[in-house]
């Protein structure tokens, strides 16, 4: 009869622990799967706001033409945003965009036509919302990887979870955190 109870036993911890590991393992991949679609987010809006820089350089273009610098800045910031790998290389990038538009809305100042423009101002509407987008888009991708990773920290999952492929993910920060502290000035 003991043995029958330490069988018993035994066999109830196994269970157990097969179903600790096999929630544990569902649920990291669960959250991986929310990592990589909040990162498609990012990408999605950072693309969209790649897309919409021509229009406002163009517009720009037609009343500052001398300010080469400044669209020279913005096109190399905007490739640098379409070919950035993972968040490292694109918060570097980010930080980029964020200068160039600075200069560029600081060049559109000092053109009352061009504050004017219905086009331009509709295309300044569509970037204030872009960046919006990206600002949600970066807060859910960070909250994602910030659950995900504390899932791989804490005990015991720490002891298994690496020899199962989860490895803990990048944040999306933004490497020069005083080119986003104030974002660009798009009304006039």
């Amino acid at each position: 009869m003991e043995l029958l109870i330490v069988v018993g036993v035994i066999v109830l911890l196994v269970v157990i622990a097969g179903i600790y590991l096999w929630s544990t393992y569902n649920s990291l991949v669960t959250l991986n799967v929310r990592v990589d679609e909040a990162w498609s987010d990012i990408t999605v809006q950072l693309k969209r706001r790649a897309d919409l820089l021509p229009n406002i350089i163009e517009a720009v273009k037609g009343y500052a033409a001398h300010e080469k610098g400044v669209f020279e800045a913005v096109t190399k910031a905007r490739a640098e945003t379409l070919s950035a790998q993972g968040p490292h290389d694109a918060s570097i990038a980010e930080g980029h965009m964020q200068n160039a538009l600075k200069s560029v809305f600081a060049v559109a100042e000092a053109y009352p036509q061009l504050q004017a423009s219905q086009n331009f101002l509709q295309l300044q509407g569509e970037l204030v919302d872009t960046e919006d987008k990206i600002q949600a888009s970066r807060r859910f991708y960070n909250g994602g990887v910030r659950e995900l990773n504390t899932k791989i920290k804490t005990f015991p999952n720490t002891l298994f979870v690496r020899g199962l492929g989860f490895t803990e993910r990048e944040f999306f920060e933004v490497a020069d955190s005083a080119a986003i502290a104030e974002p660009p000035r798009v009304q006039f």
